[in-house]
């Protein structure tokens, strides 16, 4: 005899949101897994049964529970292009995050917190920068989406700031663009060491700050382009950088970000995508993301010799951020 959980998923197969609320308010687990290892939410977004999917939210479903394939309800429906399950979802998750955070407010490319990092032993090789744990902090195969980010952020010349030097991608391809000033904040002694080992103090337009972001504020003046890449941060960091911007980015400037977060899941990158976008638009501005193709980039190879693969998706999306106002 089947259990209410196989009910429920069999309802939510079939579309019948009668018997799904029924079968809910009977007491049936909502987040109960088959055997095939999938919720009745997952059932209802691949084949979408959006009325089944809201019914299922409404009672608490979690809309970020993983199948065995590591598939969400979201990317289910959106995979099969059931875009009304989706957006459905893609709300569920956006308000989920907003108040509770769950997904990536507590962890960034790595697990680790940035004052474990900074304590770290990093190694350099020809295409990557590990940390002890063979975790990459940063990796070659970004080169291209650093070259985009440094065009966008240059795209005015004048006075440019990035937070996070690594294996100093983004900061070569900056200087390409000649600015008045490129300032360079980088916390981590081993990799500052390398910096100047490597001739970046003695570049006419580089100013090398050393120290978190958030010790040297005062240190920092108004810029025309903004990058940010730390490692070892989380989310409310990247959140806490955004609430700096207007005393930072000057009128007109632009502004981007390693746009990392979710690496690992389409749909919850996708939600995190537009929760920035959101939190951004709060503080005044606009943000465009524009799709880069990455997945001729990521053969196994890439990875070898590193413990986690911090990017497993086929498109990267490159945020370009501005004011509101300017973008008008």
């Amino acid at each position: 005899m089947e259990t209410e959980g196989e009910q429920l998923c069999e309802a939510a197969r079939n579309g019948d949101v009668a018997r799904v609320q029924t079968l809910i308010e009977s007491g049936a687990d909502i987040s109960f897994f088959d055997s095939d290892g999938l919720t009745a939410l997952m059932h209802a977004a691949k084949l979408g049964h959006t009325d089944v999917v809201k019914a299922l939210l409404e009672a608490g479903a979690p809309w970020n529970a993983l199948s065995p394939s590591n598939q969400s309800a979201g990317d289910f429906a959106m995979d099969r292009g059931h875009q009304e399950a989706f957006e459905v979802l893609l709300n569920a998750g956006i308000q989920a995050e907003m108040v509770l955070g769950t997904i990536a407010r507590k962890t960034e490319k790595s697990g680790d917190s940035e004052g474990d990092y900074l304590e770290d032993r990093v190694t350099f090789s020809e295409d990557k920068l590990m940390d002890s744990d063979s975790k990459a902090v940063m990796m070659a195969w970004e080169k291209p989406l650093m070259e985009a980010h440094a065009k966008a952020v240059c795209s005015g010349g004048g006075n440019i700031l990035n937070v996070g030097f690594g294996m100093g991608l983004v900061d070569t391809a900056i200087q390409q663009y000649c600015p008045t000033t490129h300032t360079i904040v980088e916390a981590h002694p081993q990799v500052y060491e390398r910096m100047l080992c490597t001739g970046w103090g003695k570049k006419d337009n580089v100013k090398i700050i050393f120290g978190r972001w958030q010790d040297v504020l005062s240190q920092l003046e108004t810029y025309d382009g903004i990058f940010f890449d730390t490692y070892g941060e989380c989310y409310e960091d990247l959140r806490e950088f955004h609430q700096q911007l207007p005393k930072l980015l000057k009128p007109g400037g632009i502004y981007s970000f390693f746009n990392g977060l979710c690496g690992g899941n389409a749909f919850f990158h996708v939600v995190y995508c537009h929760l920035l976008s959101l939190e951004l638009e709060n503080l005044g501005y606009s943000t465009q993301l524009i799709p880069l193709p990455v997945k001729d980039c990521l053969g196994e190879e890439v990875w070898r010799g590193v413990s986690q693969k911090y990017w497993q998706l086929d498109t990267y999306y490159l945020p370009v951020c501005q004011s509101i106002e300017d973008s008008e």
